[in-house]
């Protein structure tokens, strides 16, 4: 089971909180398309500032969004403008999806990973834009885990599936130190996948990082 499924599902309730917190029976349905269309373009536009994660929370006429960066002063710019950007980009996405319905009252935060090299979505990314630059491979894997241990970690697996180093045939590379229990739900397991677009193709990027009790779970 634990190598089928996301291990961040199988610990929501126990390690992890949801993503989206809210609940509207009526607008079920346009309230998820909204989420996953801001959320996409949230990560897209706050690449540069290392972003981790975008938690969502809704009440009736209003609208939070918690972002988790490991770069906040570039989210917020100088003197708060770049929020004041980022407000009139999230007030723009409502009106093009709902049209002349009312806006909700946006309320953003901005919270600081405290230790980029234990999220696995910072540690995918951060290996995704090695390949693209066509480092190798092998040099990337063991840096990467070297560093995630130097943080402590308690274990680190990372695999990468596609036609590595631009050979011809799609192959599948594995780094593993450490220990990483995924069927443990009470382990928390900080998992992440992450798509590196390099000239010959895509290849997948995995992470799994152990990280040890009382780390901040973002």
């Amino acid at each position: 089971m634990g190598q089928k499924v996301n291990p961040h599902v199988i610990r929501l309730g126990n390690v992890y909180t949801w993503s989206s917190r809210w609940f509207d029976e009526r607008a079920y349905k346009d309230a998820v398309l909204e989420d996953y269309g801001l959320r996409t373009m949230l990560m897209k536009r706050l690449r540069a500032a290392g972003v981790a994660s975008i938690e969502i929370e809704r009440s009736i006429n209003s609208l939070r969004i918690i972002m988790h960066v490991s770069r906040p002063g570039i989210v917020i710019g100088r003197g708060g403008t770049g929020l004041e950007e980022l407000k009139k980009t999230i007030t723009a996405f409502f009106f093009k999806q709902r049209g002349n319905k009312t806006m909700p009252k946006l309320d953003m935060r901005v919270e600081p990973v405290k230790e980029p090299n234990l999220n696995a979505q910072l540690v995918a990314i951060n290996i995704s834009d090695q390949l693209v630059r066509r480092l190798p491979f092998k040099r990337i894997l063991n840096s990467t885990a070297e560093r995630v241990m130097s943080s402590g970690a308690l274990g680190v697996k990372i695999v990468l599936t596609g036609r590595i180093g631009g050979a011809e045939i799609g192959r599948r590379e594995k780094i593993h130190i450490g220990t990483v229990p995924v069927s443990t739900i009470r382990e928390n397991i900080n998992y992440a996948q992450v798509p590196a677009l390099t000239k010959k193709g895509y290849i997948g990027i995995k992470v799994w990082i152990n990280r040890p009790e009382g780390k901040e779970i973002i």
